[in-house]
């Protein structure tokens, strides 16, 4: 199957990054969000984020001109999956609102869009069995920050047609994207590893083996992680990593039973970057 046309579901921060990387592989690209704030801010974000990948020479003033072609925006989910061949929804990690909006696009889209998501743990079998569609749903789970980050992890429902996965590999290729193929299971290959890391670091900083800051400095120098534990969960949210633990718990067991110390923080708005604080403080 071509695509020509990606609907993105979803502008905040992964939402926006997909866009970026559809539009800039030279995707029609409709980013929609139904928070005309959220969106605006999401299409600023981009148009800046290609000035300034031109300023640093990784994109070049033809295809940042060529992108913002491309792009256009949607309040509606009507609106925007109605001429895309493929739909990625990227909102919130919550079940129950990733089935509703699966739900809403099997809906609207033409009967041969792919529908995918970037849930970063969820179900993809869970999620597609709410459509009409099982072979075209798919998981497409990218990375923050999505122009920086080459990996794309795409996971493989026991439904997913051949040509879905051909095509949505064809798709990361286009984005820039190393894809690997990963079969439908809970937390998937990196959020089931990073979680466990993640999780351990917060037992350790519970009992008072070291401090935040030499645990992350320790992963770094030693493991050669680019990022230490506590810089990574800040980066992605707290609550983020929180709830993808408590699905790990419910779906593996007792091994990814969250650190109370980790929901203790989430308890009291420590969530991370977006909230100015998490593990580390960034409003110093």
């Amino acid at each position: 199957m071509e695509i020509t046309t990606i609907a993105v579901s979803g502008a905040g921060t992964m939402g926006r990054g997909i866009a970026y990387a559809a539009a800039l592989g030279g995707y029609r690209t409709i980013l929609q969000d139904v928070a005309p704030k959220a969106l605006d801010a999401g299409l600023a974000w981009i148009h800046q984020s290609l000035v300034e990948g031109v300023s640093r020479s990784k994109v070049t003033p033809q295809q940042k001109d060529a992108a913002l072609v491309n792009l256009t925006s949607a309040n509606s989910v009507e609106t925007a999956c109605a001429s895309a061949d493929l739909i990625i929804e990227a909102v919130p990690e919550d079940m129950q609102l990733k089935i509703e909006i699966f739900s809403t696009l099997d809906r609207y889209a033409p009967p041969a869009a792919i529908l995918a998501s970037n849930t970063s743990s969820l179900s993809i079998t869970e999620i597609a069995a709410v459509t009409s569609r099982p072979g075209k749903c798919i998981g497409l789970h990218f990375f923050n920050p999505v122009p920086k980050m080459k990996l794309l992890e795409i996971i493989r429902a026991p439904e997913t047609s051949d040509d879905t996965l051909q095509t949505c590999r064809e798709v990361g290729r286009r984005m820039g994207k190393e894809a690997v193929v990963v079969r439908d299971s809970p937390g998937f290959i990196t959020s089931r590893i990073n979680a466990m890391i993640g999780n351990e670091a917060f037992y350790m900083l519970e009992a008072g083996v070291a401090s935040a800051a030499d645990i992350d400095k320790a992963v770094k120098l030693g493991l050669n992680h680019p990022m230490g534990p506590f810089e990574m969960v800040d980066l992605v949210g707290l609550d983020v990593r929180l709830s993808i633990l408590e699905y790990l718990h419910r779906t593996l067991g007792e091994k990814f039973r969250p650190c109370p110390l980790l929901a203790q923080y989430v308890r009291d708005g420590r969530l991370g970057r977006k909230s100015g604080r998490g593990v580390h403080d960034y409003n110093l």
